[in-house]
């Protein structure tokens, strides 16, 4: 005779799945990687080896085709903001894949702007999810500062580096400003991660830099607050800043 076990006696949890919101944004943070690691195998000075990125590429792929199936199966008003960003991701998925079948410069262009479209596509379905289903309830439940906000979208965007030089750490930032006062509470709260020397230099022979990623909280705790609508009122600990506009890259130190 079998019996069925206690719920208590499972050994393991099923985590649950990533939203769609979420599964872009950590679409965004693979094609970060590897756009890094094919500037890794670019600047080693070394004849890398003809084929080193083929297998991520064809990964980064199947990785987008399964973000637009997420994105399709949740059977939204096809508004054009949708449209296009299910457009956008499509055509991600065809330059990923063209990408495999060429040397490293010209693959490395061809996804040259895919972490910034992936993020921008998850910020118009977040859009489009929120507007048809949105209740107060789903306000963000991470206390967080519009800084912070402003710094994980910058981070989502593989926008962000961190360096240190004589015993001080430096922020390096391309379009919204992040210091190291928000990195540091961002880490605190295990948002974002450092991942040593995984970025190239600044620099021709300068030192590697650390990349500065998402963690998989991070990514939920962005997905929580983009999308909203504009004339939501949050309180100032969790209110969202707007979407940044381009300004001059630069540094800042603590």
């Amino acid at each position: 005779m079998t019996t069925t076990p206690p719920a208590d006696g499972l050994l393991f949890e099923v985590p649950t799945p990533p939203t769609p919101v979420e599964r872009l944004l950590l679409l965004a943070d693979h094609y970060v990687r590897h756009n890094d690691m094919l500037d890794l195998l670019l600047h080693t000075g070394s004849e890398p080896e003809p084929e080193a990125h083929v297998a991520s590429a064809h990964q980064l792929a199947s990785a987008t085709h399964a973000a637009v199936k997420a994105v399709t199966d949740e059977r939204l008003y096809e508004s054009s903001e949708l449209t296009d960003a299910v457009v956008r991701l499509q055509q991600l998925a065809y330059l990923s894949s063209a990408s495999a079948e060429h040397r490293l410069p010209l693959a490395r262009a061809l996804t040259a702007l895919a972490p910034e479209a992936a993020v921008d596509c998850a910020t118009s379905v977040a859009g489009e999810i929120r507007r048809r289903r949105w209740s107060a309830t789903d306000d963000p439940d991470q206390q967080l500062t519009a800084t912070q906000y402003t710094a994980l979208w910058e981070i989502a965007r593989g926008h962000v580096v961190a360096t240190s030089s004589l015993g001080r750490q430096y922020v390096h930032y391309r379009d919204a400003r992040v210091l190291i006062g928000t990195l540091r509470s961002l880490e605190a709260k295990d948002l974002v991660e450092r991942v040593p020397k995984s970025a190239p230099s600044a620099y021709t022979g300068g030192p590697l830099q650390d990349r500065v990623r998402l963690t998989s909280a991070g990514a939920t705790a962005l997905a929580s607050a983009i999308g909203l609508p504009r004339d939501t009122r949050a309180a100032p600990s969790t209110a969202l800043a707007p979407v940044p506009t381009p300004a001059q890259t630069t540094a800042r130190s603590h």
